[in-house]
């Protein structure tokens, strides 16, 4: 970066000028750098450290599975998921099937065919789940669940930065020891921009009975952590700046791609 240095013999109206200039130039400079460099990377520089957290807690085992409750906490101080809402999918390890929910939905049920009588509620490799909208039935109904997919950020209001679904697992193993974790989780929320890494086994989380007299652990606990990228969310965004001088002939272009663009041979925005 140029230092600024200003000589003794100039002027005082002069050296004061010309240090604003040059502190001025530099200022725009790292303004640049801030505009263009952070849309490479994996999060948002408005919020380095915030996350949406994906939390499985098995809460009880099956004859052919497990029941567990999904819980997404918008750990970002600043961005909330507004309408059409949050879209969350994954990969099964095995050939799992869902055989119930509560206070969600998958988008498609699948091709569920080889089951006679008792049908799952989708049979999918990779399902894709949305949150239901409010004024559901009861019984169809979970602790924040059934919001149309909304989710308030952390920094706006905490208790409402929060969704949870319960979903009965079948073929999927009955033991810490067969289950399989589900594999390439992806959220939408309610365009793209988000990249979710592996699930993780964590320390069994700790529930308070409805009297809060009683802890009781979940039988298995794994993580989910999917955090934003602008770059993600907009293959162009409007972060290229000519720097032409004012008494050019013409316009010196973007620099080819500096923003990502998808058409090398396209303008800059």
């Amino acid at each position: 970066m140029e230092k600024t240095v200003c000589s003794i013999a100039t002027a005082p109206a002069q050296k004061s000028l010309s240090c604003l200039l040059k502190k001025l130039r530099s200022s725009i400079i790292l303004l640049l750098f801030a505009l263009v460099f952070p849309c490479a990377v994996a999060y948002d520089p408005l919020d380095p450290t915030g996350n949406i957290t994906i939390k499985w807690d098995v809460i009880s085992w099956t004859p052919d599975g497990y029941v567990a409750m999904v819980t997404m906490n918008n750990y970002q101080m600043y961005r909330h998921i507004m309408s059409p809402g949050w879209t969350l999918g994954w990969a099964w390890a095995k050939k799992e099937v869902i055989w119930s929910m509560v206070g969600a939905q998958t988008t498609e049920q699948g091709d569920c065919s080889k089951f006679k009588g008792n049908i799952p509620h989708c049979c999918k490799k990779n399902p894709t789940v949305v949150d239901l909208l409010p004024g559901v039935p009861y019984n169809q109904q979970i602790a924040n669940c059934c919001k149309g997919g909304v989710i308030a950020a952390w920094g706006q209001d905490p208790s409402a930065a929060v969704a949870s679904f319960q979903v009965s697992v079948g073929l999927a193993g009955t033991s810490n020891k067969t289950v399989k974790l589900p594999k390439n989780f992806t959220l939408l929320g309610p365009g793209p921009g988000y990249t979710c890494g592996p699930a993780k086994t964590v320390p069994s989380t700790t529930f308070l009975t409805p009297d809060r007299r009683r802890k009781t652990q979940a039988l298995m606990t794994w993580n989910v952590t999917c955090t934003y990228s602008q770059f993600l969310a907009s293959k162009n965004p409007s972060c290229c700046v000519s720097l032409s001088s004012f008494y050019n002939n013409t316009i010196t272009p973007c620099p080819k791609c500096a923003c990502g663009c998808q058409n090398k041979k396209s303008l800059c925005r």
